[in-house]
C-alpha cells in the first residue's frame, strides 16, 4: 500500500520546509516538498531528502547498548533504565542534582524535545548549557538592542530597494530566501553580498564586496562615520526613537576611514556604495551567522544594527536587521511545557566552556553528563579538551540514532526515533511564521523509542512520573492552546499541515522597542543589568595579525569552519561516502605561495590540533583564508573543532570559532 502524507522537516535549519511523504508498505520511500506550503514552496534541500536515508539506515541504532570492559553489549530497556534510574537516584542522595549535567544542542527542532527540560526540571534542576555555538552571540546582542531579535516576513523583501546579505550564504544555507532574492532582483532590487568567500549567493549579486574575517563591525563603522559626514542619517529617527546615540558617536570618532580601509581591506569606494545604498532605502539586511562567531561577535551584530538604525531602515516595510525570528519561538507556552518551577538547584555552563566546567567543577562534581539532541565530541568547539572532559566522568548517557563519537565513548547509549516514527509540531526561530505539524508514519526499527518515551520511563522510576502521564495531545495542547483566540487550534492544525502564528510582518513598525527604555539602544540597559559596559563598542578579533601579530606570525591564515552543503552539522557523515573525507578550502594566494593543487594532501595545525585532508582551491575568497566545513566526524579524519577555540564571546552567549588562526604544510 503507498500513502503520501504530508509532514515537515525537523532539523536545525532556517526555512522548516514542509514535505510529503511516501510511505510505502511500513517504510519511507521518498521525501519530497510539499508544494502547497505557503513558504516552502514545494523545494527541499539535499539534507531534508537525506531523513528517508537516515530514517532506514542499517547504521541505526535499534537496542540499548551498555559498555562493559570497554565493549559495548546489548541489554534491554528495562535493565538501562533502571541502572540509570539508580544512578541518577544515588547522585541526588549523595551530592546534588547538579552533579548531573544535561548537554543538549539543537539537531532537531519539535515542541516535543523541550520535554527533556521538564524531566530534568522535575528531578530537581541540572547543570544546564546556556548559549549558542551557532547563533548566541547575535541574538544576545539584538536583545540588548531592540529587546528581540526579530525579523522581517519572507514576502517583505520585495519592499526592499536594495539588499544586503552580509555574511549569509542563502544558497547554501536559506534556499527559499534565496528563491525570493532571484524574484527581487528581476523585479528591480539590487543585491549586495560581503562575504570573506565569492559563494553561490554572490554569483547573483549586483556588487559583491570581500572583506577580511572578523572586521564586518569596523566596516558598519565606516559606513556609519561616511553617512554621518555626509548628512545623510535620520536625524528624525535618532531623536525621537533611539537612547545612547552621543555614546555611539564618541565610539566612530575613535577611528579615521584610512585606519578603518586599512583593516578591514575594503576600498573607499566599496564603502562609499554602501552608504549609498543604505542611506537610499528601504534597505533590508540579511545577517549570516558566521561573523559573530568571533571573540568581537556581540559587537559585531550590534554595530550592524545600529547601522541600519541610524540610516532610517528600522521598523519600515523593506527594511530591517533581520538575524533571527525569535518571535516565532514565543508564540509557544514553553513553561507550560517544561516546568521550571519544578528545579529546586541550578547551575549553567556556557555551551562553549562546557569542557572546563566539567574539568573544573566543585561542590559537585559532574558524576553524569546526559547527551540528547548533539554530538559535542564534535561539534564543541577544543575537541580534544571536550574528549578529556567526557572521560572525567563516572557515567555518559547518549540518546541518538547513531553511534556517534560521543555516543562511542558513552556507558549507555539509547536508541531513539527520527522525524517521521514520532509525532509533533515543529517551526524554526530564523525565518519564517509558519508551525507545521508532522504525524507518525512509521514504526521505528527494532526497539527504538522516542525521547518521550524515554523521559516518561525514568520519570516512573525516579518518582515523578504522575508529571509525564499526559498524552501526546495534551502535551501538544500545553503549548498551543492558548493560541485559540488566533485561530490556531491542534485539530485545525492536524487538518491543516502548517498555520501561520501571530507574528508582526514587519518588527518594530510603531517605533515602540522591547527594551527597559521602549526605545532602541545603542547604549544598552539590559547590558549593564548583567554587568556589561553596555556601550557600543569594537574590539578587534582575538586571533588577528592586527590584534596578536606573534601569534599571526606563526599562524598567518584565517580558518572559517562553514555549515555543510548535504549535512546538517553531524548528522549525515556516515550516510554520505562522498562527506567522509576532510576537504580544505583555501584562497588562491595560499595555493600560489604553497605551490599546492588540488587533490595535495596538507595539514593545518596551531596550538590546539592538527587536522589533516586533501585541497580544493577556492574560485574567489578573502586572501589568507581557509575553510573546512564544520561537522565532521574523528572517525572519518577529525573535526574542524579540533583546532578551534573555545572561548565565549563579548557577551558571553556565543562561540569564537572563526577566531581562529592556522598554519598549513603540505602532507
Amino acid at each position: 500500500m503507498k500513502q503520501v502524507v504530508k509532514s515537515s522537516c525537523p532539523l536545525n535549519c532556517w526555512d522548516s520546509c514542509g514535505f510529503e511523504v511516501t510511505v510505502e508498505n511500513g517504510k519511507v520511500s521518498s521525501v519530497e516538498g510539499d508544494k502547497d506550503h505557503p513558504i516552502t514552496q514545494g523545494k527541499i534541500c539535499g539534507r531534508g531528502r537525506m531523513l528517508e536515508t537516515k530514517t532506514n539506515s542499517h547504521e541505526r541504532l535499534t537496542v540499548p547498548l551498555k559498555k562493559v570492559n570497554g565493549q559495548f553489549i546489548e541489554i534491554t530497556w528495562e535493565q538501562a533504565l533502571d541502572e540509570i534510574s539508580e544512578k541518577m537516584t544515588e547522585i541526588k542522595q549523595k551530592y546534588d542534582t547538579t552533579a548531573v549535567l544535561h548537554s543538549h544542542d539543537y539537531a532537531n527542532n519539535g515542541l516535543l524535545k523541550n520535554l527533556d527540560k521538564r524531566f530534568f526540571n522535575c528531578y530537581g534542576g541540572v547543570t544546564n548549557l546556556v548559549g549558542s555555538i551557532c547563533w548566541g552571540s547575535g541574538i544576545e546582542a539584538q536583545i540588548w538592542d531592540f529587546g528581540s531579535s526579530d525579523s522581517h516576513g519572507p514576502d517583505d523583501i520585495y519592499n526592499s530597494k536594495h539588499i544586503v546579505i552580509w555574511g549569509r550564504n542563502v544558497a547554501r544555507t536559506n534556499m527559499h530566501l534565496f528563491n525570493h532574492l532571484q524574484q527581487a532582483k528581476k523585479n528591480g532590487s539590487t543585491i549586495t553580498v560581503i562575504d570573506p568567500i565569492f559563494n553561490a549567493t554572490a554569483k547573483i549579486a549586483d556588487q559583491y564586496i570581500s572583506i577580511k574575517p572578523g572586521m564586518d563591525g569596523l566596516a558598519a563603522i565606516g559606513i556609519m562615520k561616511y553617512l554621518i559626514e555626509q548628512n545623510k542619517h535620520d536625524k528624525a529617527f535618532i531623536e525621537d526613537y533611539t537612547e545612547g546615540y552621543s555614546d555611539l558617536v564618541d565610539l566612530l570618532n575613535r577611528f579615521t576611514l584610512e585606519e578603518i580601509l586599512e583593516k578591514t581591506e575594503l576600498s573607499l569606494q566599496d564603502l562609499k556604495y554602501l552608504a549609498s545604498i543604505y542611506h537610499d532605502g528601504p534597505t533590508s539586511t540579511f545577517l549570516g551567522l558566521g561573523m559573530q562567531r568571533y571573540a568581537n561577535g556581540g559587537n559585531t551584530i550590534r554595530l550592524i544594527d545600529a547601522l541600519v538604525a541610524i540610516s532610517g531602515n528600522i521598523g519600515i516595510a523593506g527594511g530591517g536587521a533581520n538575524f533571527g525570528n525569535i518571535q516565532v519561538g514565543k508564540s509557544f507556552d514553553m513553561n507550560a511545557l517544561t516546568l521550571p518551577q519544578k528545579a529546586t538547584s541550578s547551575r549553567q555552563f556556557t555551551m562553549m566552556k562546557q569542557a572546563d566546567g566539567i574539568l573544573e567543577a566543585i561542590n559537585p562534581e559532574v558524576k553524569m553528563i546526559i547527551v540528547t539532541c548533539g554530538n559535542p565530541l564534535v561539534q564543541v568547539p577544543d575537541s580534544n579538551k571536550v574528549k578529556k572532559a567526557f572521560e572525567s566522568v563516572e557515567t555518559l548517557v547518549v540518546i541518538d540514532h547513531f553511534l556517534t563519537d560521543t555516543a562511542e565513548m558513552a556507558d549507555y547509549v539509547l536508541p531513539t526515533t527520527t522525524v517521521f516514527e514520532e509525532e509533533d509540531i515543529y517551526y524554526a526561530s530564523m525565518y519564517h511564521h509558519y508551525v507545521n505539524y508532522g504525524s507518525k508514519l512509521v514504526e521505528p526499527p527494532g526497539e527504538a523509542k522516542s525521547d518521550l518515551w524515554i523521559w516518561t520511563e525514568l520519570a516512573k522510576r525516579l518518582g515523578f512520573g504522575d508529571e509525564f502521564a499526559y498524552s501526546i495531545d495534551e502535551f501538544l495542547n500545553m503549548a498551543i492552546s492558548h493560541l485559540s483566540d488566533d485561530d490556531i487550534t491542534l485539530e485545525k492544525l492536524k487538518k491543516q499541515s502548517r498555520l501561520p502564528l501571530p507574528v508582526r510582518n514587519v518588527p518594530w513598525n510603531t517605533k515602540e522597542f522591547t527594551t527597559p527604555s521602549g526605545k532602541f539602544e545603542f547604549t544598552s540597559t539590559l547590558a549593564k543589568e548583567k554587568g556589561f559596559n553596555g556601550k557600543p563598542e569594537y574590539y578587534l578579533p582575538k586571533e588577528s595579525s592586527i590584534s596578536n601579530p606573534d601569534l599571526a606570525e606563526k599562524y598567518p591564515y584565517q580558518l572559517l569552519s562553514i555549515h555543510p552543503l548535504r549535512s546538517n552539522h553531524s548528522q549525515h557523515y556516515p550516510l554520505i561516502a562522498a562527506l567522509q573525507t576532510v576537504k580544505i578550502e583555501i584562497s588562491k594566494d595560499i595555493a600560489n605561495e604553497l605551490e599546492l593543487i588540488e587533490g595535495d594532501r596538507a595539514t593545518i595545525f596551531n596550538d590546539r590540533g592538527r587536522l589533516s585532508g586533501k585541497i580544493k582551491i577556492l574560485k574567489k575568497a578573502h586572501p589568507k583564508t581557509i575553510n573546512v566545513d564544520e561537522g565532521q566526524w574523528h572517525k572519518f579524519g577529525g573535526s574542524v573543532n579540533l583546532l578551534t577555540p573555545d572561548d565565549n564571546s563579548d557577551n558571553g552567549q556565543g562561540s569564537i570559532l572563526y577566531d581562529c588562526l592556522v598554519n598549513i604544510e603540505k602532507s
